[in-house]
């Protein structure tokens, strides 16, 4: 993993969430962060200002998103894929 994409995906999901940073764990669901639909559309519009990336996440139908958000660590790899994506 990306140290920088990770601390940044991070930092937004603990914002969302507010919690310190510290307080967000890899293997954390975001129900388990206390994230709900709204935090979670936040995050999302903040990851791909943050990355300038389109997020294939449909808020209204979640399950069928290409978007593995089922943990903060899935989150981060599917992230550090999309950028990766677009370098190319």
């Amino acid at each position: 993993m990306s140290d920088a994409v990770r601390e940044k995906v991070i930092a937004i999901i603990a914002e969302q969430a507010v919690l310190d940073v510290s307080d967000v764990r890899m293997d954390a669901s975001l129900e388990e962060l206390g994230i709900d639909s709204l935090g979670l559309v936040e995050a999302i519009f903040a990851i791909e200002e943050t990355f300038d990336i389109s997020v294939p996440f449909n808020a209204n139908d979640p399950s069928e998103t290409d978007f593995d958000i089922s943990s903060v660590a899935a989150i981060v790899t599917a992230v550090e894929q999309l950028v990766a994506d677009q370098k190319e």
